[in-house]
């Protein structure tokens, strides 16, 4: 696709948000069908399904929130003459054709839209079939604010494959692809990194862990785990594994605490045999592989470390990648976690609900990524670029 000017971009951004309110009602009608067929048990699928008033207005917030971003595209990285005479110039660039896969959230069907549009990149939208009628009402929109601009609707495609379909497109594309990312669980990025045949890109696993040290604050440690545990079951932000360093001068008192005002908020709890005749629960792990497991459910597993260094190396053996805390007091300690754990993002005595583009000031974002390359973390406008370099002589050659 070519490269377009920030005010046309923009232009149809405009359009957009105008499209958004003015059809606000037809979509949540849309998004009514989606919840009204919506079969199984899998209720963290089914809360990122809903669309009401409130998330088409976060629609809208986010499309404007990167229509008022500088546009990504052609900032220069760095600028230099070589003792040759060559001057190379460093500029960013868009990656060019982008699809995503996701499950269920019909707002991934804007702010990855949004997103990829604004980077100059044309996207494919493959979206679950659990969300169909919403997604086909949103990218409704996303052509005609194309049209009205006298854009081509090739730069936002939805795509209606199912399983099959999508494996033969990830083996056999009938059109070129830079960069899929599938957003969802393991069973979804291990299907696309299996078939797929160009750069994926992670997104999404969490399996997050809190680390409560000797010096934690219980008064700092119950609001930070049950805001992470609780504030959105359904986020790969939220909280699953805890564990309690045995070396905490009130380690019985801190366990209990934790356990009920997490069970308060019907929250089940299992834990390892180290809590028998601690805890209430009766639900004790006798499956190890339960640590690697993401649960995105009102369920979390308490454990016991021995020291700092115990608890990193239990983390970076079970944990996503994607989000984890330490709760300490010892500024040192925090330092040592924060620099060991091999996380996208790290905390202390902070709730992992912050790891999203918006919480971190980063805007809408395509994904949270848990790769190392090209980006890792919130994936936001700036992250949906590479770059290109422009080489500039007199005649040189190379003896």
């Amino acid at each position: 696709m070519k490269l377009l000017k920030e005010d046309i971009k923009n232009n149809v951004l405009q359009s957009m948000m105008e499209l958004l309110a003015q059809r606000k009602d037809h979509i949540i009608a849309a998004n009514k069908k989606d919840l009204e067929a919506f079969s199984g048990d899998d209720q963290a699928l089914y809360e990122r399904l809903i669309v009401d008033d409130s998330k088409v207005e976060d629609m809208i917030r986010a499309v404007r929130e990167v229509k008022d971003q500088q546009d990504p595209v052609g900032q220069t990285i760095s600028d230099d003459t070589l003792e040759n005479g060559l001057n190379i110039t460093n500029r960013t660039a868009p990656f060019g054709t982008i699809m995503i896969i996701y499950e269920s959230r019909p707002d991934v069907t804007i702010e990855a839209a949004v997103l990829a549009f604004k980077a100059n990149n044309k996207i494919l939208l493959k979206g679950g079939k659990e969300a169909h009628h919403s997604n086909e009402e949103l990218v409704k929109c996303w052509h005609q604010a194309l049209k009205d601009n006298d854009l081509s609707t090739d730069w936002i495609q939805y795509l209606k494959m199912d399983r099959t379909a999508t494996q033969e497109f990830l083996k056999n594309p009938d059109q070129p692809l830079d960069l899929i990312v599938p957003r969802g669980g393991e069973r979804l990025i291990e299907f696309v990194k299996l078939h797929a045949k160009c750069a994926v890109l992670v997104s999404g696993r969490g399996n997050n862990f809190a680390y409560v040290a000797p010096s934690a604050d219980i008064e700092k440690v119950i609001p930070v785990i049950v805001n992470a545990k609780t504030n959105k079951i359904s986020g790969c932000n939220a909280l699953d594994k805890i564990y309690i360093d045995q070396n905490h001068p009130d380690f019985e008192n801190v366990s209990r605490r934790i356990e009920k005002e997490l069970t308060d908020k019907e929250v089940h709890i299992v834990a390892s045999k180290e809590f028998t005749d601690i805890l209430e629960t009766n639900d004790l792990i006798e499956d190890q592989n339960v640590w690697f497991q993401e649960f995105l459910a009102r369920k979390a597993a308490m454990g016991t470390v021995n020291g700092l260094a115990d608890a990193i190396e239990r983390i970076n053996t079970y944990s996503g990648g994607h989000s984890n805390i330490i709760l300490t007091e010892n500024k040192d300690d925090a330092a040592t976690f924060m620099e060991q754990i091999d996380s996208a993002a790290v905390y202390h005595n902070a709730s992992t609900r912050f790891t999203d583009g918006g919480q971190m000031g980063v805007g809408a974002e395509l994904a949270i990524s848990t790769d190392k390359l090209h980006h890792r973390g919130p994936l936001g406008l700036k992250q949906l670029v590479t770059n290109k370099y422009y080489v500039s002589g007199t005649g040189q050659i190379r003896e």
